[in-house]
């Protein structure tokens, strides 16, 4: 058995495709609807934000997509990541079981997001666009497009959750040094935001108010596209190589894994991580659970709805078939910002439906006290969202040491946490709270999706 810390991979190794699930998935994904016409969404009508690269890739069906040069050139600049074995936590635990984590926070943004960030940003380049748009959360995905698009000399204006905006000022610095705007959403800019601040002055803001904002801009300003960090195919697919360079990486010790884990906000991370893994499954090759976690505070896959949905708050994106809370639902203002969002990702939530993703959900001072203990042992600071696929780590592991099992534990270690300081001051200082929705709360915010033509049939 392998007794190294790390699991290495040479810069040769770096897949040179992303996989693409949706070529052996035993039926097509419930399509995108358009709102106005309750039809299939076509390529062409996403146009106004989209460019036609993304767009073919967003509904391709070809197994395996080559990743460009000059995505790979830049890639190499923190790729290939690596696969790290928890010596001190299992020691810590006093578990049988063996964790690795896949260290996704070494890139220059602290996170996983640049490997869409970067793949993004070049395909519009190629094509012309002049600046992008966005809206970001935490402020990983904000960090990771403003640097893509400094690399490829375009414009980055953010919108960014404004509770996430005022409690990470230094996620904020770093888009500023890369020369990114940034605003606290909802904002006085757009129609969108100006609609949500007439509802509520003191609205703390959401990722689907942020989109909202980031969607209008791009589709009323010339030379200009929309880019999202998460939920869509072609996010899911560029992510893909983390789960690629996992399956190489284990393959060299011999380790079959028993669960992999990744934090679900949209299902970027996880999505990307454990997808390369999924074929294997459906055609029994393996028999890996994978466990999606999120917070109580924004419980989508544990208690939403698998119905048609808008993406943002305001309704200016298509209907996507998902998990989702309704796109009226605001969440608690938990530090994990990156997972406030009333949806996920079509391709994940098929996987949920299906039973062959699991789902779990915890509150936020269980997290912190989670990672803390990953810090105390491992030395790695984790970021408030990377918490939650820690916490349920632990618990697995736990769970075999209580039935004296043997398994493998994987989990993506997505972001760091040095940008989340003040969020660990106020859990040492018993200031944090635990946020739980009321269902009837919940089931309000559901019933203006459930009216929806599109859903009529489903229900």
């Amino acid at each position: 058995m392998n007794k190294n810390k790390k699991i290495l991979l040479s810069e040769q190794e770096i897949p040179k495709e992303w996989y693409n699930i949706l070529a052996d998935l035993a039926e097509q994904l419930p399509p995108p609807i358009n709102p106005i016409t309750q039809k299939p969404v076509e390529p062409k009508d996403l146009l106004a934000i989209f460019p036609m690269g993304l767009i073919q890739q967003e509904v391709s069906s070809q197994r395996w997509i080559p990743i460009p040069d000059e995505v790979l050139k830049v890639y190499k600049i923190w790729r290939p990541t690596p696969l790290v074995r928890a010596y001190e936590l299992e020691k810590y635990l006093n578990t049988p079981a063996r964790i690795y984590y896949k260290n996704e926070s070494v890139s220059p943004a602290g996170s996983h997001k640049p490997n869409t960030a970067v793949a993004q940003a070049y395909y519009n380049k190629i094509e012309g666009v002049k600046n992008l748009t966005t809206e970001t959360g935490a402020g990983q995905w904000g960090s990771a497009l403003a640097f893509a698009c400094n690399i490829f000399g375009l414009k980055c204006k953010i919108y960014m959750v404004k509770v996430s905006y005022e409690q990470k000022p230094f996620r904020r610095s770093l888009m500023h040094i890369w020369g990114a705007e940034v605003y606290p959403s909802p904002t006085n800019l757009t129609d969108a935001g100006r609609k949500v601040l007439e509802e509520n002055p003191n609205s703390p803001g959401s990722l689907g108010i942020a989109i909202s904002e980031a969607v209008e801009d791009a589709a009323t300003h010339q030379d200009t596209k929309y880019s999202l960090g998460s939920v869509l195919n072609h996010v899911l697919l560029h992510q893909t190589i983390v789960g690629l360079e996992t399956k190489k990486q284990l393959d060299l010790i011999d380790e079959k894994p028993d669960i992999l884990i990744g934090c679900v906000g949209g299902g970027s991370n996880f999505g990307g991580f454990i997808l390369p893994f999924v074929d294997d499954k459906l055609k029994g090759k393996i028999n890996t659970q994978f466990l999606a976690v999120e917070p109580t505070a924004c419980p989508t896959l544990t208690k939403g709805l698998y119905l048609y949905d808008y993406g943002d708050t305001v309704g200016l994106t298509p209907l996507l078939k998902m998990y989702t809370l309704g796109h009226k639902f605001i969440p608690a203002k938990i530090h994990a910002g990156g997972l406030r969002y009333h949806g996920d990702a079509p391709i994940l939530c098929y996987l949920v439906n299906k039973k062959i993703v699991d789902a779990v959900a915890y509150p936020q001072k269980s997290v912190f006290e989670a990672a803390t203990i990953f810090a105390k042992t491992e030395g790695f600071l984790p970021a408030p969202e990377t918490s939650h696929a820690i916490k349920a780590a632990i618990d697995e592991a736990l769970k075999c040491k209580e039935k004296k099992e043997e398994k493998c534990i994987v989990f993506n270690f997505s972001g760091h946490g040095h940008f989340d300081i003040t969020a660990y001051d106020k859990y040492f200082e018993g200031e944090l709270e635990d946020f739980d929705h009321p269902e009837e709360e919940i089931e309000q915010t559901l019933k203006e999706i459930k009216s929806l033509p599109v859903n009529k049939n489903i229900l």
